[in-house]
């Protein structure tokens, strides 16, 4: 307290502060150590206040947040259901009824490695402070993360598994774009490869501190880069290096199941509030402007993917109602906690064009066979959401369309060398990485896994 009260005392507003007296003559002599005295207990009151002050601030700020928690929860439940069974239903829609468990089967089994490798290495290699590109060890096997340890108001352990949703969802994503003709075991090591050599480095570059935060105002708030750049690259890549499907494009592979494809593109809209508001980390405004946003561009994805397709087809299908919808939720992603109603219209109106003639025309003009177009929604609807996310902001938040390319450049060169690597190696230890003539003809399902989806008469 000795302390405090000097600096109050001795302070720069110490000159201003004077306890005034209106008695002159000898008097005043008598009064002056009083008012000395006085003068000191003020200032020491007020260098308590101050203390006490800091102290309740400091904290307040380490305080766990009841409501928070309770939304970050939730958020990661609904991120899990874009996966499970979101995702794996909107795929499984999409092949022949001879490879829907193989579809369901990958995602599944996907969730389950990637949970562990994020406890092992994952989140301390992307979340913890390093270089540029890459963090540390020091939380290798979660360690320090305890009950009481907290990240920002809520506790370290459901951040941890709310990230692990993530890290879930993307190398999932990537298996559309080879659908139907890559061994299971091949799909397991190139996945497993691909998260630690791709995922987790632009997790860091993004959002732990690395690369991306050296363009001035660059913007991802729920993933642009880090998973949908990231994971349509990586499809790309793969559909291309293992080959197109038997009988790609004159044999007809129609979707087996439309009604499984709308139910998981609807559960994937539901969970991708999760996805969006949840990034935010807290039960807040930007939360829900996150969620407002994200919903008017799905909605605006949705209209502009069956209105293009109507007027070229003549008939607006459900399978395009349902990508429009994904390309939506994409698009949006980077943007969601920062853009504007307007910029929402906007990015969900671009997306849904964008994407559709990605996924149609350009797909056939340059022949390459990506099964379930992992590259047309989830690559190019992250790209153009990415570069809208710096031209539509908010007031008060500062974008830059230049830092935006540059991140979007530096994934794409990134996750293209990586997916290169990851899918030697494992066409390397698995025999090619692709199913023989036979298996295929036979279906995955069967030759994979020994079981039928619907029975032995499909």
């Amino acid at each position: 307290m000795k302390k405090a009260v000097d600096y109050v005392e001795s302070g720069p507003w110490a000159e201003s502060w004077h306890i005034p007296c209106f008695i002159s003559g000898s008097t005043i002599r008598g009064y002056g150590q009083m008012t000395r005295n006085l003068k000191k207990l003020i200032f020491g009151a007020l260098a308590f206040l101050a203390l006490v002050g800091t102290a309740a601030a400091e904290e307040e700020e380490a305080t766990l947040s009841s409501g928070d928690t309770a939304w970050m929860i939730v958020a990661a439940v609904l991120v899990l259901l874009m996966t499970l069974p979101g995702l794996a239903l909107f795929y499984g829609g999409l092949v022949r009824s001879k490879n829907v468990l193989s579809i369901l089967m990958q995602c599944f089994v996907i969730a389950a490695v990637m949970s562990i490798l994020w406890v092992v290495v994952g989140y301390s290699l992307a979340a913890t402070e390093g270089g540029n590109f890459i963090g540390g060890l020091d939380k290798m096997m979660l360690k320090g993360v305890e009950a009481d340890t907290l990240s920002g108001t809520i506790p370290e352990s459901v951040f941890v598994v709310f990230q692990m949703t993530f890290i879930i969802i993307t190398p999932a994503l990537i298996v559309g774009a080879f659908a139907e003709r890559m061994k299971f075991s091949a799909v397991l090591i190139f996945t497993t490869l691909w998260a630690l050599g791709s995922y987790i480095p632009v997790w860091h570059m993004a959002w732990g501190g690395g690369l991306f935060g050296e363009f001035p105002d660059v913007l991802d708030f729920a993933g642009g880069t880090v998973v949908h750049i990231n994971a349509g690259i990586a499809g790309l890549v793969v559909c291309i290096m293992l080959g197109k499907r038997k009988g790609y494009p004159t044999t007809s592979m129609a979707p087996h199941n439309v009604a499984y494809t709308v139910i998981g593109a609807s559960l994937l809209w539901v969970g991708w509030f999760g996805f969006n508001a949840g990034s935010e980390l807290a039960a807040d405004g930007v939360a829900g402007y996150a969620m407002l946003v994200t919903q008017i561009a799905t909605a605006a994805a949705v209209l502009a993917w069956i209105g293009i397709e109507w007027v070229i087809s003549g008939k607006p299908t459900a399978v395009g109602a349902a990508t429009g919808a994904v390309a939506g939720l994409v698009a949006i992603t980077p943007a969601s906690g920062s853009t504007t109603v307007a910029g929402a219209l906007v990015i969900g109106i671009a997306s849904g064009l964008v994407c559709y003639v990605f996924a149609t025309s350009i797909k056939r003009a340059l022949g390459y066979d990506d099964s379930l177009d992992v590259f047309g929604v989830h690559g190019i609807g992250g790209i153009v959401g990415a570069i809208l996310t710096g031209v539509f902001v908010r007031e008060g938040i500062d974008g830059n369309v230049l830092s935006q390319i540059k991140s979007v450049g530096v994934t794409i060169v990134w996750s293209g060398v990586v997916s290169v690597i990851a899918f030697l190696v494992a066409k390397a230890l698995t025999g090619g990485g692709r199913v023989s003539e036979d298996e295929e003809d036979s279906g995955l399902d069967v030759t994979y896994h020994g079981e039928g989806a619907y029975g032995s008469d499909r």
